[in-house]
């Protein structure tokens, strides 16, 4: 049997990967519906993945949103039973209205095993890098 930890990074470098490739269907696969969401460059928590979806599509109509690539690195993983906190650093380079930008943060991603024994995201924490 697999140890949950390695499903849990596999889950993790399937989210970052879609992310970092602007993937929008494979990125928000990996979230549950009912999945929530606090980043520190909006005024409030995003209740549902569709929320954050929405809010997504307005970025890229808006703004010209596009992830150009997406770097995760000191990498950590606690598992509480049917519950895992990952979190890590993140350097990610996007583009606004064509623009290059590279922003650094910590995120905490909290996934729960699903009955199908998947991974899925179920809270994402974002916060600037000090």
């Amino acid at each position: 049997m697999e140890h949950p930890q390695y499903a849990v990074l596999a889950a993790a470098d399937r989210l970052v990967e879609a992310f970092g490739r602007h993937d929008r269907d494979s990125y928000f696969s990996a979230f549950a519906p009912e999945a929530t969401f606090i980043f520190h460059n909006l005024d409030r928590r995003l209740a549902t993945r569709a929320e954050y979806e929405t809010e997504w599509a307005l970025w890229e109509t808006r703004d010209g949103f596009r992830v150009r690539a997406c770097r995760s690195s000191d990498r950590d993983i606690q598992i509480a039973g049917s519950i895992a906190i990952f979190t890590h650093a993140v350097e990610t380079d996007l583009s606004f209205n064509g623009e290059p930008s590279t922003s650094m943060e910590r995120e905490t991603i909290v996934f729960e095993k699903q009955p199908t024994g998947e991974w899925l995201a179920i809270h994402e924490h974002l916060s600037p890098r000090p």
